[in-house]
């Protein structure tokens, strides 16, 4: 996977993960750009989701990772853009096949469901699996909605 600088988004129940993850980024020497939140006081996810999202659309960032909770709610508030790709991976086999299969472009992970060990596996992973394309690029091409 070709990195640019790594986007970043989490609510207050990922924040605590996503300060990992910043550690992590620094460790293996990859730029990143935090679109929140910033505490763990009470937030909404759609806030910081919509954001990391536009970073991607606009060319700002690539990859993302984004965390919440369950990883289900910023994980559907992001893929509502037409361009992205957010895949929920709570173990490395998954984040595997979302970045070989789906081209996924947002890692998305569960902040109360994993630690710290666990995300490191999933992001060393994603970020060293390719994107096998073929017939999985004829699938991904079908995602958007055609109107």
């Amino acid at each position: 996977m070709e990195i640019k600088t790594i986007g970043l988004a989490s609510d207050h129940a990922g924040y605590e993960l996503k300060q990992y993850v910043m550690e992590y980024c620094k460790a293996h020497g990859y730029e990143f750009k935090d679109y929140g939140t910033y505490s763990t006081d009470s937030c909404d996810y759609p806030d910081f989701g919509h954001a990391l999202a536009e970073g991607i659309e606009k060319g700002e960032v690539y990859p993302g990772i984004a965390i919440c909770g369950s990883g289900e709610g910023i994980g559907m508030t992001l893929n509502h853009h037409e361009k992205i790709r957010a895949a929920l991976c709570w173990m490395p086999e998954i984040a595997h096949l979302a970045r070989q299969h789906n081209n996924a472009n947002v890692l998305v992970m569960p902040g109360r469901f994993i630690d710290n060990a666990m995300a490191e596996k999933i992001m060393d992973e994603y970020f060293n699996t390719d994107f096998e394309g073929g017939r999985h690029e004829r699938r991904i091409n079908k995602i958007p909605v055609q109107k």
